[in-house]
């Protein structure tokens, strides 16, 4: 239920009017998103690489901002473990761009583990669930991250190759679509 201030007018009228102002910024995030996921799927190898070395420049980042924060602790103790902290995302970092698709097996294989935990978890919670609550469908989505993590884990290590450039491409078709339609929807009001 939308809430409505002391004039009446739902309180979203304030964001949307803001989102309106910028209806061709959206649909133009969505056209892009909705491009990329398919170009990703296209090449899905070539995606992987991309997504793995995407990863190991943040976690180079990562690791310079935690060295200069380092620097910022006044106690001695504290700086020098984010400075080791920030050190090791530094070296991991490197190491991941010096061997893209090593990395993407391992990611791979990381990916696939939690897919099954919380796919454990969300039967799990399903089960748990009051009477008349859509426990049916908390329950099926989680035997289909198992199933998910299943396929990733019995193709291992070549499911490496292609998997993330994969999940990539259609996350990236699903956020386009989203972004369009929603884009599509901010028309001005008659």
């Amino acid at each position: 239920m939308i809430n409505a201030n002391a004039a009446g007018v739902p309180a979203l009228a304030g964001p949307l009017e803001a989102m309106r102002a910028k209806r061709g910024w959206v649909i133009a995030l969505g056209a892009i998103s909705l491009i990329g996921g398919f170009i990703a799927l296209s090449c899905v190898v070539t995606s992987t690489r991309v997504a793995v070395i995407v990863v190991g420049a943040m976690m180079i980042v990562s690791g310079v901002t935690e060295i200069v924060n380092a620097f910022q602790c006044k106690a001695w103790g504290k700086s020098l473990l984010w400075g080791i902290l920030g050190a090791l995302y530094v070296a991991a970092g490197f190491i991941v761009l010096n061997n893209p698709f090593v990395a993407a097996k391992l990611l791979t294989l990381v990916l696939a583990g939690a897919m099954l935990a919380s796919g454990v978890t969300r039967i799990y919670v399903a089960f748990q669930m009051k009477a008349g609550a859509p426990w049916i469908w908390v329950a099926f989505s989680g035997a289909m991250t198992i199933l998910l993590g299943v396929v990733l884990l019995s193709g291992w290590p070549i499911s490496g190759f292609y998997a993330l450039g994969m999940l990539l491409g259609i996350d990236l078709i699903f956020s386009g679509m989203g972004w369009l339609a929603m884009g599509l929807s901010l028309k001005k009001p008659a």
